[in-house]
């Protein structure tokens, strides 16, 4: 890795693009400073450098002529980067994302608004009030999205299925494969098809990806405000499956969640209850993941519902 390179992206960034785009994000990176200073002359930044980084793309704190701040994304996938702008765009009337500035489809990146400081929920000390959650989650449903827009999403069954392969895949390679068994991965799985099929309370454009670390505090006017969706259609329930489970510690704690948010967001709470279900054996996989053992309340718990 440059130094330059080096500047943009430290090395537990690139572990994690090379694992997700394979040996060819090497090829990427190694272009990604003379991509940046292209990008910075053409839209007029100044790069500050990096932010908090996830694992599909470059992101780079910066200011726009006019001193706003802004953030610039940069992806090895065009089409990821091209969808996300689009459908942010969709949803900027809800004040509950932020506003798309630029876009350079040949090069996969983005310059969005930099909302309060950039800090996700994921960072707090404390679980948000799922009421707050459930306004956000409503509030991004309740998008009027024109239907040819609507008709390009995918399915959500689709999005399912990327996600509990890519886990399998995380949970075979990792210390997880010795705490969460594969048959509960499977399990869940098949629950999570089952209850995509359903389509339960009708099909809604989702965010797809809607965890603590994908909302960011906005501060007091503007409330929550989601960032990297994966956008699909399906479920309404899906964007609510992983709250009542985040740092909980006993079933109940998960269930009472669930009937807070399902009231807020309108839907049955056993609706609610069963996204969680079948997403718990991926978040005792990213527990397991990163070094958390069976003796904690918050495994245990996931491994509970996991089991059901």
């Amino acid at each position: 890795m440059t130094g330059s390179t080096a500047a943009l992206v430290d090395e537990k960034q690139r572990t994690r693009l090379v694992s997700r785009f394979g040996k060819g994000a090497r090829t990427w990176l190694a272009g990604l400073p003379a991509q940046v200073d292209a990008l910075a002359a053409e839209w007029k930044l100044t790069v500050d450098g990096p932010a908090p980084h996830g694992r599909t793309s470059v992101v780079l704190r910066c200011r726009r002529a006019d001193d706003a701040a802004a953030v610039l994304k940069v992806s090895p996938d065009r089409a990821m980067a091209r969808s996300e702008a689009r459908i942010l765009r969709l949803w900027a009337g809800t004040g509950r994302v932020p506003q798309v500035w630029e876009v350079d489809e040949a090069r996969g990146a983005i310059l969005l608004e930099s909302v309060g400081e950039g800090r996700t929920v994921a960072l707090d000390a404390r679980v948000p009030a799922m009421n707050e959650i459930g306004r956000l989650i409503a509030d991004l449903h309740a998008a009027e999205i024109p239907a040819s827009e609507r008709a390009e999403l995918h399915p959500l069954h689709e999005r399912v299925s990327f996600l509990y392969d890519m886990w399998e895949h995380l949970r075979a390679g990792g210390p997880a494969a010795e705490q969460v068994p594969a048959s509960l991965l499977h399990h869940g799985h098949a629950r999570a098809r089952a209850l995509a099929a359903d389509n339960g309370e009708g099909r809604v454009p989702l965010h797809g990806d809607l965890h603590p670390g994908n909302v960011l505090r906005g501060g007091p006017q503007r409330g929550l405000v989601a960032v990297d969706p994966r956008a699909c259609i399906g479920d309404p329930a899906w964007d609510a499956a992983e709250w009542p489970l985040w740092r909980a510690e006993s079933v109940a704690e998960v269930e009472h969640r669930a009937a807070e948010l399902a009231d807020v967001v309108g839907l049955p709470s056993e609706r609610v209850v069963a996204w969680a279900e079948a997403s718990a054996p991926i978040l005792a996989t990213g527990l397991a993941n990163r070094g958390e053992t069976a003796s904690t309340p918050r495994f245990r718990t996931l491994m509970e519902l996991a089991g059901r």
